[in-house]
This record gives C-alpha cells, structure tokens and sequence, in this order.
C-alpha cells in the first residue's frame, strides 16, 4: 500500500468540499432549528416561572383577602356584641325609669288618696263632734253616762263607715 499524494489531496479536498455543504446546508439549519427550540423552550420556562409567581401572588393576595375578611367579620361581630349590650342597657335603664315613675306615681296617689281619707275622716269627725256637742247639751249627765253616751256614738260611727 503506498500513500499517492494526488490521492489524498483529492480525497482532503472532497471531505473539505463536503463539509463545507454539511455545515452549510444542514449544520448551519439544524444549529438554528436547536437555537429557535432553545429560545422557546427558555420561553415556556420563563412562562412558566411567571404563571407559578404570579400564581403564588395570587394565592398570597387571596390569603390576606380572606384573612382581612375573617378579621372584618370578627370586628362586625364584636359592634353586634356592644350594640346588643348598649341596647339591652338601655332597656334595662328605661325599665328601671319607668318602675321608679311608677312607684313615685304609687306613692303619690297612696299620699293623696290618704290625704283624701283624712279629710273626710276630719268632716265626719266634726260632724259627730257637733251631733255629741248637741245631744250632750240636751241633757246633763253624769260622768258614767257620758262614758256610755261617747261609746255608742263612736260605735255608730264605726257602723255608718
């Protein structure tokens, strides 16, 4: 086996001229068909990163609603509570009120209707006292029968109420 120089010139320049139309008609697409899939692919990463932040936003801004919901509801809760308590002291203040007006009232008509049987027990105490005065003066009596006398009109008196 002996090496030919021509031979193997020709074969160098063959295998130059075919990889000169490799790279130029199928390495150099294929190099950009992997650089597009890579740029998409960087793409769909770089998308997807995004969905999951903001996805992960969301759920965070979704928490802090709901946490500022339960926090709102509580503080909705508690003006119930006061309010109920207000009014319930309320009611209880008024009904304390309206039982004291009541008793004054009470007392009031208690003092006037007294008031009212102790003038009529003063009319009917003169008007005995006038009817006693008369009788006695009709008739002198001794100190027995005056005792008598003043018992049966008190007696009548106590019939007549």
């Amino acid at each position: 086996m002996s090496l030919h120089v021509g031979t193997m010139a020709f074969l160098l320049a063959v295998v130059l001229v075919l990889m000169l139309l490799v790279s130029k008609f199928a390495l150099r697409p294929m190099v950009e068909v992997m650089r597009k899939r890579q740029s998409y692919i960087d793409e769909q990463i770089s998308a997807a990163e995004n969905s999951q932040k903001q996805a992960e936003q969301l759920i965070a801004d979704q928490q802090a609603a709901l946490k500022e919901a339960r926090n709102e509801a509580h503080a909705i809760l508690e003006r119930a509570k006061k309010q109920k308590e207000q009014e319930a002291q309320q009611i209880i203040a008024a009904a304390n009120e309206r039982a004291e007006q009541m008793l004054n009232d009470a007392k009031a008509e208690i003092i006037q209707e007294k008031e009212k049987a102790v003038a009529q027990l003063r009319g009917e105490v003169g008007q005995l006292s006038v009817l006693l005065a008369s009788k006695l003066m009709e008739k002198e009596l001794d100190a027995s029968e005056q005792a008598k006398l003043v018992d049966r009109y008190i007696q009548e008196a106590g019939e007549l109420q």
